[in-house]
């Protein structure tokens, strides 16, 4: 029993003893009890708050945690909050079956297993994931959906809906879009896009994956929240970030797929987002929502099932072809982004009771998102996304894989080791980037926390610092490096010339991920100098340059000068190429 219980029980059970001594010998027992229940009753509920107070602070802490013990507390708080709750809800909680989307997970999953994980009454270490994500996912967009973070492309479009006469849209409706808007703006953004199938080194010992899946393929390759925590991803990738967004929003959203006919090959094309009656198109790939007839705000799927020229001005003559035409989209299925976990009673029940400052979405009811995209002309049914429960199972292969293989586990870790580890070289790095992604930009002096902008300025080591890590052994040890016993000159240098990679990638992602927080900020002209003069200076170019070239040209347009975004834009690469040069368009309108 911590302190603080013990000094509630002591209180609750001075307080029964004043109220005997009161009572005296009289026969008041009946009225006595029910004094006595309440007051149990309520030091039941002040413990069971403690403990969900607990973990949500863990949670909040969770970057500077052993990612081991982290789980094991928080399996601990969870688990003494659960047990103290009424026995009729866990009554109730027992009585409830997997939802009916849950079948569609047994493609991939065993049926047995995933009753397991779906119906367990218990909390387990494999359930943190899930709250981590939705903790963080729901600080994002807390702080995302607010005025000033509208994409100035639909600002008009915006303005007509809500000045149009009432009926056409309600107020709480063109919310949801406008929230919907921003969101998939900041995905965007903020997440570097990456082509589909990943570089792999020649030679690279290949993990035994099932049939179907193939090495660093689309979508599985990351979770939504490394995805989110690296900031960077392919398509569908985004498309996890932007559906995890969504859901802390409370708007219900999936992933389209056209199906075959012949094999049952499903492929994503956009993502949905449900207003209303109506399902809003956006696609990550091109970095857009899909424009409405005209080119004007944004298309519904009943526009682009009825109007040609809505998939149509996807493409770029002469340029970049989109792939599907109003024809193949007749027809999709509505994948949603959940795992086993998220429709789990248990997470229900903790959901419910989290209030205020600590709410977030940990369930999905998904009978009812179901049936209402499914009453969506052109919802061909509605499935559970596989994508985010085959980067679980992909994960582990590779992890297991880089256990037996040296040569992998190098390759498969150093990739984001400056960010992920925990030594020195990576701490600033991390801790800039968990304030930068829960909105805390400034230090609090009040607080004594520092924000993401000082974090990034300590991460970005002076070349003379990174250059004399050869010679600097007080460096050496901050950076964990060490000459062995017996490691040869040639080793030792290859140690070396790796840690001082490392230090200058970091540097470089500190630099680009500052010129974010400036654009996020509101300092465009600031955030457009640390984009044109660090990050694509041409000898600090680094795989954030794609994005970077982007995000200037976004920088540009809010300073009012159209024209120098409109020429930035019109790149021709195979990963921003083909948005890029939308966006050039819409802007020459």
């Amino acid at each position: 029993m911590t302190s603080n219980s013990f000094q509630r029980y002591l209180i609750a059970a001075s307080t029964s003893l004043a109220l005997i001594a009161a009572v005296g010998c009289t026969d008041d027992t009946a009225t006595l009890r029910r004094i006595q229940t309440k007051r149990q009753v309520a030091l039941q509920e002040s413990t069971r708050q403690d403990h969900l107070g607990e973990t949500v602070a863990l949670l909040g802490q969770y970057v500077s945690l052993n990612e081991q013990k982290a789980r094991q507390q928080i399996t601990y708080h969870l688990n003494q909050w659960n047990n103290q709750r009424p026995e009729a809800d866990k009554q109730k909680q027992a009585a409830q079956t997997p939802p009916k989307i849950a079948e569609t997970l047994t493609d991939i999953v065993e049926e047995a297993k995933l009753n397991e994980v779906i119906l367990h009454d218990a909390f387990t270490p494999s359930d943190v994931p899930l709250l981590r994500d939705a903790y963080l996912f729901n600080k994002v967009w807390s702080w995302i959906d607010s005025p000033g973070r509208d994409d100035p492309l639909f600002a008009s479009w915006l303005k007509t809906l809500r000045d149009d006469p009432p009926g056409e849209m309600s107020d709480a409706d063109i919310d949801r879009l406008q929230t919907a808007m921003r969101l998939f703006d900041w995905t965007v953004r903020n997440i570097a896009l990456e082509p589909d199938q990943a570089l792999v080194p020649p030679n690279m010992p290949q993990p035994n994956l099932p049939p179907g899946i193939s090495f660093e393929g689309p979508g599985y390759r990351q979770t939504d929240f490394q995805t989110l925590w690296r900031g960077r991803g392919d398509w569908l990738q985004r498309s996890g970030v932007f559906t995890s967004l969504l859901t802390q929003a409370g708007i219900p959203c999936a992933v389209l797929a056209t199906q075959s006919a012949d094999t049952g090959q499903r492929t994503p094309w956009s993502v949905g987002v449900l207003i209303g009656d109506q399902i809003y198109l956006f696609q990550p790939q091109i970095g857009l929502p899909i424009p409405g007839p005209d080119q004007v705000g944004i298309a519904t799927l009943a526009e682009a099932r009825k109007d040609a020229s809505v998939m149509r001005r996807l493409d770029v003559a002469g340029f970049f072809d989109f792939p599907l035409s109003r024809t193949d989209i007749q027809q999709s299925v509505a994948l949603l982004n959940i795992r086993a976990e998220t429709i789990s009673p248990r997470m229900k029940a903790l959901q419910s009771s989290l209030t205020g400052d600590r709410r977030m979405t940990l369930w999905i009811d998904t009978d009812d998102w179901s049936k209402r995209l499914d009453d969506v002309s052109g919802i061909a049914g509605v499935r559970a996304w596989l994508i985010p429960t085959i980067s679980e199972m992909y994960a582990v292969v590779l992890d297991m894989l880089a256990e037996r293989d040296p040569l992998f586990s190098f390759w498969h870790r150093s990739r984001n080791a400056i960010l992920e580890n925990e030594d020195a070289s990576g701490n600033n790095l991390a801790k800039g980037r968990w304030q930068h992604l829960i909105g805390h930009f400034a230090d609090d002096d009040i607080e004594g926390q520092q924000g993401a902008r000082t974090y990034y300025l300590e991460q970005r080591a002076p070349e003379f610092e990174i250059d004399d890590l050869r010679i600097n052994v007080e460096l050496q040890k901050q950076y964990g490096i060490r000459r062995g016993l017996g490691m040869s000159p040639e080793d030792y240098n290859r140690q070396l010339n790796q840690v001082q990679g490392f230090m200058r990638l970091g540097k470089r992602t500190a630099t680009y991920w500052l010129a974010l927080v400036q654009y996020d900020d509101g300092r465009y002209e600031t955030a457009n100098n640390w984009l044109t003069k660090r990050v694509l200076d041409e000898e600090q170019l680094s795989h954030w340059q794609d994005a970077a070239i982007y995000n200037a040209a976004r920088s540009e347009e809010l300073e009012g000068d159209v024209e120098a975004a409109i020429e930035r834009l019109k790149t021709d690469g195979p990963v921003y190429g083909h948005g890029n040069r939308l966006r050039a368009r819409l802007l020459g309108k």
